[in-house]
C-alpha cells in the first residue's frame, strides 16, 4: 500500500501548489481588478461585453482543468451557483461535468490492488478501460461471482493533492473576500467551508456506500426508481464496488423518444427528489445527466452518491412551507420562507427580491419569461442577479444545486415542463374521507379568522429578525409621522414652555424681593407677569380660572418652601 507523504513532502507540495495557483489565476485577477479601475489605482470601471465574458469564462475553465482534480471539482460546484457567478461563467463551467480526463490504468490498478488484492484474484474479469471519469475517481466494469459490477476507484495520489490545494485556497480566500461585493461575502464564506467539507466527503468511499444504501432503502418502495446495491466485500475507503445497472443516459432524448414519455419521466424525476428533500431528509446532491439513466421501461436509475446532503426536520418543514407558497403563487410567503431558513438577508430590498422570485415562479410554471423583463429588473436594482443578498448555508446551497441541475435535465426532457404543478401535487394534503367533508368544510369556514391571525403571527418573526439584524448593524432608522390637524400639540408645547417660565419667574421674583433687590425684583416680576398673561391667554374661557388657580398654588408652595428653609 502506498505510503502517505511525510510532513516535509506535504509542506513542499503545498508550496509548489501555492506558486502554481497564484501564477495560474494572476492574469484573471488582474483583469478583474482592471474592470473596476482601468489603471488599477486610477480610472473608472471598464465596460465588459458578452463576448469578452464568454472568452474569460472559457479561460477560467481551462485554468481549472490544468490545475487538476481539486479545482475541477471547485468548477463543478461553481457551475451550479448563479448566486456567485454571472451566467456566462456558470454555463461554461457546466461543461466540466463530463470533461475530466481519466487517470492511467497502471496508477489506478496500484490503488485497486492495495485495497482489494490482485485484480486477477479479486474479480473474475476486469475491463481496464474506464467507463466514466470524474475529478476524484473513475469507474470501471468487472465480473464478480458471475455478476457484472461497477468498480469506482479513487484517483491515485489525490488525497495529498487535495489537502495541499485546500491549504492554498484557505490562504488566498481572505484576499478574495476583500474583492467581493459585501452582499456576497456571507455566501462566499459558506461556499469555502462547503467546498472543503464536500470534497473530503467525496473522497471517503465508506461514507458514500453508507449513503447509497440509505437512499436505496428509502426508494425501495418505488418500483420506478433504482439505486444500485453495493458489494461490501470489495469496497473500502478508496474502492467502491456496486451492482452494475444498465441504462441510457437521461439527456439522450433521441434514444429515449422511442419508448419513454419525456414529460412523465421529468415528473418522476422531480417527484423522486422532492421526496428525498421534504420526506427523507437525505438526498442525492449531484443529479447531472452523467449520474442519471433510464431503462427501457422508463425506470429511473441514480448513480454516484459521493455528493449528498441532509436536512433536519425543521429545515424540511421550512422547505415545505416554501414549496407550498410557490404552489399557491404566494411570493411573499416564499420570501418569508427564505428569511426563516436563513437563506436571505433580512435587510434585503424586499420589493426587488419579490419581483425576482415572481419571475422565478413564472419560469417554474413553464412560462417564458421575457429577457427584457429581467433586464429592466436588473437595471432598476443597479446590479446583477448574482449580487442578490441570498446567503446560502451548506445544506440549502446543495438544495439549490439540486434544483438548478434538475431544471436543466427536466427541460431537456420536456421544454414546457411545469415544476410548480409537480410541487403542488407533492405537498398537497392526503385525500379526505367523504363522510367528514361537510364537517371539515364548516370548521374551515369558522376557522378563517383564526388562520388569518396565525399567518399574520407567523409573519411577525421574520420581520422582527429583519429589524434586529439591521439594528445590530447600526442600520436601523425609525420615522414617525404624527397627525395634528387641530394644532393641539403646538398649543400644548407653548403652554408647557410658558408654564415653566412663569413658575421660574415667580420663584426668582420672590427670592429677589426677600433679598431686598428692588430693580431685579421689578425686572423679573414684569417678565413673569408677561409669561403669566400669555399663558392665561392660551387657555380658553373654560380653562382660565383653572390656569390661575394652578399658578397660585405653584407660587404658594414656593413661598412656603422658602419660609421653611429660613
Amino acid at each position: 500500500m502506498p505510503r502517505e507523504p511525510g510532513p516535509l513532502r506535504r509542506a513542499s507540495l503545498a508550496g509548489r501548489r501555492f506558486v502554481a495557483v497564484v501564477l495560474a489565476f494572476a492574469p484573471l485577477a488582474l483583469t478583474h481588478l482592471r474592470d473596476r479601475r482601468r489603471f488599477l489605482l486610477l480610472g473608472g470601471p471598464r465596460d465588459v461585453s458578452d463576448a469578452t465574458r464568454e472568452r474569460r469564462a472559457a479561460a477560467l475553465r481551462e485554468t481549472l482543468v490544468a490545475l487538476g482534480p481539486t479545482f475541477i471539482k471547485l468548477g463543478q460546484l461553481l457551475s451550479t451557483r448563479p448566486d456567485v457567478l454571472p451566467p456566462a461563467y456558470v454555463d461554461e463551467l457546466a461543461r466540466l461535468q463530463d470533461e475530466v480526463p481519466p487517470a492511467d490504468w497502471a496508477d489506478a490498478r496500484e490503488v485497486l490492488e492495495a485495497e482489494v488484492g490482485p485484480v486477477g484474484e479479486a474479480f473474475d474479469d476486469f475491463d481496464a478501460e474506464a467507463i466514466s471519469g470524474a475529478s476524484l475517481g473513475q469507474v470501471y466494469t468487472a465480473t464478480l461471482d458471475g455478476e457484472r459490477v461497477a468498480v469506482k476507484v479513487r484517483r491515485p495520489g489525490v488525497e495529498a493533492l487535495v489537502e495541499a490545494d485546500l491549504r492554498v485556497i484557505g490562504t488566498l480566500f481572505p484576499a478574495l473576500l476583500r474583492l467581493a461585493p459585501p452582499a456576497q461575502r456571507f455566501t462566499l464564506s459558506n461556499l469555502s467551508a462547503e467546498f472543503a467539507e464536500t470534497i473530503r466527503d467525496e473522497m471517503d468511499y465508506d461514507r458514500e456506500r453508507d449513503v447509497l444504501e440509505s437512499v436505496r432503502a428509502n426508494v425501495a418502495a418505488d418500483p420506478d426508481v433504482v439505486v444500485p446495491a453495493s458489494v461490501p466485500s470489495h469496497s473500502t475507503s478508496r474502492v467502491l464496488t456496486m451492482q452494475y445497472v444498465e441504462g441510457t443516459k437521461i439527456d439522450r432524448v433521441d434514444e429515449l423518444d422511442a419508448g419513454v414519455d419525456g414529460t412523465a419521466l421529468a415528473e418522476r424525476l422531480e417527484r423522486c427528489y422532492l421526496d428525498m428533500l421534504i420526506e427523507d431528509g437525505l438526498f442525492h446532491a449531484d443529479p447531472h445527466p452523467g449520474n442519471l439513466a433510464v431503462q427501457a421501461d422508463g425506470t429511473l436509475v441514480i448513480y454516484d452518491f459521493g455528493m449528498c446532503g441532509t436536512l433536519d426536520a425543521e429545515r424540511r418543514e421550512r422547505l415545505r412551507d416554501c414549496y407550498v407558497a410557490a404552489a399557491n403563487d404566494d411570493i411573499e410567503g416564499v420570501v418569508d420562507a427564505f428569511v426563516a431558513m436563513g437563506a436571505l438577508d433580512p435587510a434585503a430590498d424586499r420589493a426587488f427580491v419579490t419581483d425576482v422570485l415572481s419571475l422565478a415562479v413564472e419560469h417554474c410554471h413553464g412560462e417564458r419569461v421575457e429577457a427584457a423583463r429581467i433586464r429592466d429588473l436588473i437595471e432598476g436594482f443597479e446590479g446583477t442577479l448574482h449580487d442578490l443578498p441570498f446567503r446560502m448555508p451548506r445544506d440549502l446551497a446543495l438544495v439549490v444545486r439540486v434544483a438548478i441541475v434538475l431544471e436543466g435535465v427536466c427541460l431537456t426532457l420536456d421544454p414546457d415542463f411545469d415544476f410548480v404543478a409537480v410541487v403542488e401535487d407533492a405537498v398537497e394534503p392526503e385525500p379526505r374521507d367523504s363522510t367528514r367533508e361537510h364537517v371539515e368544510s364548516v370548521l374551515d369556514d369558522l376557522g378563517d379568522d383564526a388562520r388569518a391571525s396565525a399567518r399574520a403571527a407567523l409573519g411577525v418573526p421574520p420581520k422582527i429578525e429583519r429589524a434586529l439584524d439591521r439594528a445590530d448593524r447600526d442600520d436601523l432608522s425609525v420615522r414617525t409621522d404624527v397627525a395634528d390637524e387641530n394644532d393641539v400639540l403646538r398649543r400644548l408645547a407653548r403652554r408647557l414652555v410658558l408654564s415653566v417660565a412663569a413658575s421660574a419667574g415667580v420663584v426668582v421674583t420672590t427670592l429677589c424681593y426677600t433679598a431686598a433687590r428692588t430693580n431685579a425684583t421689578i425686572a423679573v416680576g414684569v417678565a413673569t407677569a408677561g409669561a403669566l398673561a400669555l399663558l392665561y391667554r392660551s387657555f380658553g374661557a373654560s380653562g382660565r380660572q383653572r390656569a390661575v388657580r394652578e399658578a397660585g398654588q405653584v407660587a404658594r408652595r414656593s413661598l412656603e418652601n422658602r419660609g421653611g428653609r429660613r
